[in-house]
């Protein structure tokens, strides 16, 4: 075999490996000279699913809207909770008011028994209690201002429950964006003043 004809052997599985190592991602022409893409199945499949979820973050982000929840929170304590599908949280909603509905009734009833008494004193100089002036206005402000506690807790719980429902809303696309990752990782930091320190270091990844 001469040398012209080796050179075309290797000329020729050259191109050989050379075709064969092309990715399978390629342009051909149909028969009308338009370009034809041909791709991978596993480039479509990734985007098939990445156009399904977009559409869903997109019918989520729809049906749970975090003004929606908030002002449903606002009108009807609770509301905000079940606008968000977590049932589960109504009941603790209504007890924090029950439990707070009772202390504030319990010590209103004991300012005003108290304070009759101390009222009773002035006028008539006795109390049907036998305690002295001073003991009555002591125990009546006391009684006054753990009802007032109270009242003020009960607002607070009242707007808690409101940021609750829209805040929760608000993390609905947590549950939905598969780019959307919160990950707890212990991180440890030397320092020339404090020393070794150790802790927790909570990163978001969108």
């Amino acid at each position: 075999m001469n040398l012209s004809a080796t050179l075309k052997m290797v000329t020729a599985s050259l191109s050989i490996c050379l075709f064969l190592s092309l990715p399978t991602s390629m342009q051909a022409q149909d028969s009308l000279g338009n370009t034809v893409i041909n791709t991978s199945p596993a480039i479509i499949q990734q985007e098939a699913q990445t156009k399904a979820d977009s559409a869903r973050m997109a019918y989520i982000a729809k049906r749970f809207n975090p003004q929606k929840a908030l002002l449903y929170a606002a009108i009807l304590p609770g509301s905000g909770q079940v606008y968000n599908k977590k049932y589960w949280k109504v009941p603790l909603v209504y007890g924090g008011f029950v439990f707070l509905g009772y202390y504030i009734d319990f010590y209103n009833d004991n300012y005003r028994f108290y304070r009759g008494e101390l009222f009773k004193d002035l006028n008539t100089g006795t109390n049907s209690v036998g305690l002295p002036r001073p003991s009555l206005r002591t125990i009546t402000d006391r009684y006054r201002r753990e009802r007032d506690f109270f009242i003020i807790l009960t607002g607070l719980w009242y707007a808690l429950q409101i940021v609750d429902a829209h805040v929760d809303s608000h993390l609905k696309e947590f549950d939905i964006n598969p780019n959307l990752q919160v990950r707890v990782e212990p991180s440890f930091k030397q320092d020339m003043l404090l020393g070794r320190q150790s802790g927790f270091t909570v990163s978001i990844r969108f």
